[in-house]
């Protein structure tokens, strides 16, 4: 087995901590990948990985994702990633996260921690209690920054998928605009209530079925197998569960004009853009769409450190520069021939020093 940091996701990492509680029966990788902009933020995985070879890569991949997406979205932060390995039966105790804040208060500031898949608000509030290194806490009133990153996030996906359907398709509203949704958890599912609103038609699947089917039920929206969303014929296919999706198979079996959603790492490898853009889909890269939460919970933990209100304008601000940053990603893409994942590559590099 070739050593995790001679693969070609380890991509330089500054720290890579494996983290083993026994009392607490925590095992975690915290994976810092830049502090060029500021403090690494990114959130933290809870997940039952068969082989823990997955969880390494998941950690690597993620935390330079997050690089990628603070620098993009111009905050002054670089990027981190954690992966709690869960057990088989993905018991999460109080032990396990006062462990792993534990952990992260170990590391001095370094890497902030926040919420992702398998984490929840009450849980950042758990490990809130052993590290003042946390974001995404629960704040009061709607005027506030912070809290649950999902809505945020949905918000900025929105805003990209009107985006990628004017530059594409030449449309600027939504009206009409078939969308097959994949996922409908918290970010999923915000996507395609705000997509509904405008008029857009739907296609849901997920693969927890009934949640699929309720949503559906709420806007009007038809409900296929999660293993057959991708290949739902539609304008926009916005994949918004988990990554690596986007591999031979499942490119080959698109039938879509854009690719445009919030699930992280969706090309399975760095040739997948490539094979995209071959065959005329408009991508837009994971990382800069699904910035809209790290804005959120990093404008949160930049105003409590320095002892001010989280402006929830300062959020909308960044959040409605996603489209710009899009826009600018395809026009250059248009123009060099290269695929839009490695023109936001070379952007997001040169952004933290590595170009």
């Amino acid at each position: 087995m070739t050593a995790f940091w001679a693969e070609p996701d380890f991509d330089a990492h500054e720290c890579v901590q494996l983290v083993h509680h026994r009392a607490s029966g925590l095992t975690a990788i915290i994976a810092i990948h830049s502090t060029h902009l500021g403090p690494a933020a990114g959130g933290t995985r809870f997940w039952h990985y068969a082989d823990p070879a997955g969880a390494m890569r998941d950690a690597l991949r993620l935390s330079r994702g997050m690089s990628y997406k603070n620098a993009m979205a111009g905050l002054p932060m670089g990027g981190g990633k954690a992966v709690i390995l869960a057990g088989a039966d993905a018991a999460k105790t109080p032990a396990i996260l006062a462990a792993f804040g534990d952990a992260v208060d170990a590391l001095g500031g370094r890497y902030i921690t926040a919420e992702d898949v398998g984490i929840t608000e009450a849980d950042m509030v758990a490990v809130s209690q052993r590290t003042k290194y946390v974001s995404g806490l629960p704040v009061a009133g709607e005027g506030s920054a912070g809290g649950d990153p999902g809505p945020f996030t949905a918000m900025g996906i929105y805003h990209g998928i009107k985006a990628a359907v004017q530059h594409k398709l030449g449309r600027d509203s939504l009206a009409g605009v078939h969308v097959a949704v994949q996922g409908t958890g918290s970010v999923g599912g915000g996507v395609a209530r705000l997509l509904a609103k405008d008029g857009a038609k739907l296609t849901l699947a997920d693969i927890h079925a009934t949640r699929a089917a309720d949503l559906a039920g709420e806007l009007g929206a038809n409900v296929v197998a999660s293993d057959a969303i991708m290949s739902v014929g539609c304008d926009v296919f916005s994949p918004n569960a988990l990554g690596a999706i986007l591999d031979e198979d499942g490119i080959a079996r698109l039938d879509c004009a854009i690719v445009a959603g919030g699930a992280n790492n969706q090309l399975a490898k760095a040739e997948h853009g490539a094979l995209l853009a071959g065959r005329g889909i408009l991508y837009a890269p994971d990382y800069v769409i699904n910035a809209g939460g790290i804005i959120s919970v990093a404008t949160e933990y930049l105003a409590r450190r320095d002892g001010v209100a989280a402006d929830i304008n300062e959020v909308r601000k960044r959040l409605a520069q996603i489209p710009g940053r899009l826009n600018a990603i395809w026009r250059e893409s248009d123009a060099s021939g290269d695929s839009s994942d490695v023109v936001a590559d070379r952007m997001a590099q040169e952004l933290i020093g590595r170009g």
